[in-house]
């Protein structure tokens, strides 16, 4: 799950931004036109409202350099305090990329290697994970399971989210969870693995993860404001999360401090941060470029192949319309957040939203949003789906119609779909239905 009034940019003039179209090598865009400007408020205005999300900041940058920073919305429903391009949302896991990076700087410092069985930073740890490799954390090929399971955060599990664990604690219970596939021969992104990472951070510095962020990634490339989450400290432009419960905006539920500090993505940050981020990204200020690109590359799975996912370490490496994308997303505590760098236009955009995401849809956003500034980057329509099987259609209409109603659903799905009826998923399927249904 983990882990998304400003005004809009001049004209800026970017050394070697080139794009090369129809065999011509022209000057890539330094700024929006007013007709972007314009689409891209109307877009974005649009679907805040479909997607009820209560605020949403955007960011747009080219070769690391901004050309909107905004906000859309509000950052607090009960002050109606505006969303601007300063205020703070939740990283979510689009954290996880800064963990990754401070573990690389490790590796380029010689105090830790990929290649190190996790072992030797958690000797007390099961035999078994003598065969996880500080790679394997890095990107999910590590078949621990989940902490973050609905099962284990609930009242009465292990990782119950409501109360507070020392990090001592916390590691024992991650020690005790099992291994669910042989490390290195399978993917699944499990939040586990980053919040180990978090200590071994510590292992190795002497410094709590977040203090290490902090003195060597945020301060040296100015992101001043990003920090490790804290309800008690006082935080000026901090936003409020929410969620959609029953179709009703609310607050989001607390969660104690202990998953808070955790480094699967604990963060505060905004879109002006987050542009020293990008513009980093783009030098070797922080780590070398071969790290860098190690992050960047499908991890291989045992057998050679990338994983399924094409994650790398902190990132999803993908492409649209065959343009190179590098893009996460995360969500945590009514935020919702999402970065997509097209590295061979140098564009990026963030979106962060303070809406869950069983709702917002940030990804969705961040991805229109840079067709609207690159047209070659626009996704896609989905092509409709053929009924090719009338009997399933008539099904499908039918459960539709009794999960509307209220319905239990129990006789309609196989025996091992693990539904639970909850009075609340007919009022969320109505509040997420066209008004029209």
């Amino acid at each position: 799950m983990r882990r998304q009034a400003a005004s809009w940019a001049i004209a800026i003039v970017l050394a070697g931004a080139e794009l090369t179209l129809s065999g011509r090598t022209q000057a890539a865009p330094t700024a929006l036109s007013a007709e972007q400007q314009t689409a891209i408020d109307r877009y974005v205005s649009a679907e805040i409202v479909r997607q009820r999300i209560p605020g949403l900041e955007l960011g747009i940058y080219r070769n690391g350099v901004p050309l909107l920073e905004k906000g859309y919305g509000q950052a607090n429903l009960e002050w109606k305090s505006p969303v601007t391009g300063e205020t703070l949302m939740q990283s979510g896991s689009v954290g996880k990329q800064f963990t990754a990076t401070a573990i690389m700087m490790l590796v380029e410092q010689g105090k830790v290697s990929l290649e190190d069985s996790i072992s030797k930073y958690f000797p007390d740890a099961p035999e078994s994970w003598k065969a996880i490799k500080v790679k394997n954390l890095l990107s999910h090929t590590s078949g621990l399971a989940e902490y973050e399971d609905d099962s284990r955060t609930q009242p009465g599990g292990p990782f119950y989210l409501r109360l507070d664990f020392t990090d001592e604690e916390l590691l024992r219970k991650i020690e005790a969870l099992p291994i669910e596939f042989a490390p290195g021969s399978d993917w699944n992104y499990r939040n586990t693995n980053y919040v180990l990472l978090g200590f071994m951070i510590q292992k190795i510095t002497g410094e709590f993860y977040g203090d290490y962020l902090r003195e060597h990634i945020f301060a040296p490339i100015g992101m001043n404001a990003t920090r490790i989450i804290s309800d008690a400290d006082i935080i000026p432009g901090r936003a409020s999360g929410y969620e959609i419960k029953g179709g009703k905006l609310q607050n989001q539920a607390f969660v104690s401090p202990t998953f808070n500090r955790t480094a699967d993505g604990a963060l505060y940050f905004n879109v002006k941060d987050l542009q020293k981020w990008d513009q980093a990204l783009y030098g070797e200020g922080l780590i070398k470029r071969s790290s860098l690109e190690k992050m960047w590359t499908p991890f291989p799975l045992n057998d050679g192949k990338p994983n399924p996912s094409n994650y790398g370490f902190g990132w999803v490496v993908t492409e649209i319309n065959h343009h190179r994308l590098i893009e996460h997303s995360g969500a945590w505590q009514g935020f919702t957040t999402h970065i997509s760098r097209y590295v061979d236009d140098k564009l990026t955009v963030v979106v962060l939203t303070n809406l869950d995401s069983g709702h917002a849809q940030p990804g969705l956003i961040d991805h229109v949003v840079a067709g609207l500034v690159e047209p070659a980057l626009m996704p896609p329509l989905r092509a409709p789906i053929a009924d090719n099987d009338p009997p399933i259609a008539t099904t499908a209409r039918r459960v539709l119609l009794a999960s509307l109603s209220g319905a239990d659903l129990r006789a309609e799905l196989a025996a091992n779909s693990d539904y639970k009826t909850d009075p609340q998923d007919a009022l969320e399927l109505r509040a997420a239905l066209p008004p029209g249904w």
